[in-house]
């Protein structure tokens, strides 16, 4: 399984950008997909995941309502579209494949991008 982050870049505050993770080597509607960051401290947190059809959502608290994650299994890909950015979400954005469901081991990573969010 190879996972490809993308959509990255410098925005000011209050912006948006769009992440997209493409997938490849695996049924992709079949597989749990998360968003994660990385802290100043370089542990990688969660921020939100997707089942594999799509129907179940999950969020970090703090990220609800800014952020929206999607996934397109025609295009093997999942979104993050992150709204009223700010300068605390400068960060690397991975992308990730569960084991199975949310909980789960996350058994393949991307290489992730990098926001930067500017005031």
């Amino acid at each position: 399984v190879q996972l490809q982050a993308s959509g990255g870049g410098l925005v000011q505050a209050g912006g948006s950008l769009r992440l997209s993770c493409a997938a490849s080597g695996r049924t992709f509607s079949w597989q749990t997909m998360g968003w994660f960051h990385q802290t100043s401290r370089q542990a990688r947190e969660f921020l939100a995941a997707i089942s594999g059809s799509g129907g179940n959502t999950y969020y970090a608290a703090s990220m609800k309502g800014r952020f929206t994650i999607s996934r397109d299994n025609a295009e093997n890909t999942m979104y993050l579209q992150m709204n009223s950015l700010k300068p605390d979400d400068t960060s690397v954005y991975f992308c990730a494949q569960y084991l199975s469901g949310v909980g789960t081991k996350l058994e393949y990573w991307g290489q992730g991008t990098l926001v930067t969010v500017s005031s």
